[in-house]
């Protein structure tokens, strides 16, 4: 579905993806990774290692981190647990929104459009993350990985959150940074928008999900509201 042809849409609510749309929490994930490897007597990886990563959960970082020597590493689920655990006694140190979120949200609330969180980020390191971002206090309703049984690219966590935001799901806009989220709010029947500004794996990538809309920055939301 092309821009053009959903430019003039309005919506009753607007669903965002945490990681890589609004917020930039790349840093504090690399820094867990790098902990992490440290432990584990491995060289830190760098930025440009680490962020393109940054959105597919903690397996796609170690994966990242540890390279050609992760197929050869017998605890996984051990790894995976001590990078959560690095990560979540310190959340949010470098994380913080992208710029023009906060303006973005500050719009909506003065519109009275109704505007609310669904990531695959589990409960656990969602809600104390969120409680240390300002801008994201006026959350109407915040949906993790696991606060259903399943998470995207099921459409049942898009479906729940606005159900909670008590809007129709036609009546939703969702954006995220990767392609489970446009293959979730396409089968929610939700419009979608790809946030090119966060973690997608290039920008071809991305323009192939067919997503409704591809914004280059936050800003774009204005053109919806």
């Amino acid at each position: 579905m092309a821009d053009s042809n959903n430019r003039n849409l309005d919506f009753d609510a607007f669903i965002f993806d945490l990681d890589g749309t609004l917020l930039d929490t790349a840093d504090d994930l690399g820094a867990a990774l790098n902990t992490v490897l440290v432990s584990h007597n491995r060289p830190i990886v760098s930025a440009n290692i680490y962020r393109p990563a940054a959105s597919n959960g903690a397996i796609a970082l170690l994966e990242a981190g540890f390279g050609e020597l992760w197929p050869k590493q017998k605890d996984h689920d051990s790894l995976r647990q001590q990078l959560l655990t690095a990560y979540r006694d310190n959340i949010a140190i470098h994380s913080h929104c992208f710029k023009g979120v906060a303006q973005l949200l500050l719009a909506l609330e003065k519109k009275k459009i109704k505007w609310g969180i669904m990531t695959n980020k589990p409960s656990f390191l969602t809600n104390p993350l969120i409680t240390q971002i300002k801008d994201l206090q006026n959350a109407q309703a915040i949906v993790s990985g696991d606060t259903l049984d399943v998470a995207k690219p099921s459409p049942l966590p898009l479906l729940h959150t606005a159900k909670l935001l008590a809007v129709d799901p036609a009546r939703c806009l969702y954006i995220g940074d990767a392609e489970r989220d446009i293959q979730a709010a396409k089968a929610a029947n939700m419009i979608n928008a790809t946030a090119l500004w966060g973690y997608v794996p290039s920008k071809a990538d991305a323009l192939a999900w067919d997503a409704d809309f591809n914004w280059q920055s936050p800003i774009d939301g204005f053109n919806h509201i």
